[in-house]
């Protein structure tokens, strides 16, 4: 077993107890968002500090409000 800490711009995401590291360019889902591994270092005998990408979320512009309508 070994202890994953993953890392997206230098803030702590996940730190995670594993049976395997993760690989480079390895596809990974953490707290519902997808990324990809940078990068991995080994701090320790068994830690080690994976530095992830997650993908850019694209949100949607809110709808103007139509001031036309009123409510009575």
């Amino acid at each position: 077993m070994v202890t994953v800490h993953f890392f997206e711009n230098s803030t702590n995401v996940l730190t995670q107890l594993r049976q395997e590291i993760p690989n480079v360019d390895q596809e990974i889902k953490i707290k519902g968002r997808k990324g990809k591994v940078l990068s991995v270092n080994q701090l320790k005998e068994d830690v080690f500090q994976a530095n992830v990408e997650f993908e850019k979320i694209v949100k949607k512009a809110a709808l103007a409000t139509d001031s036309k309508k009123r409510k009575r």
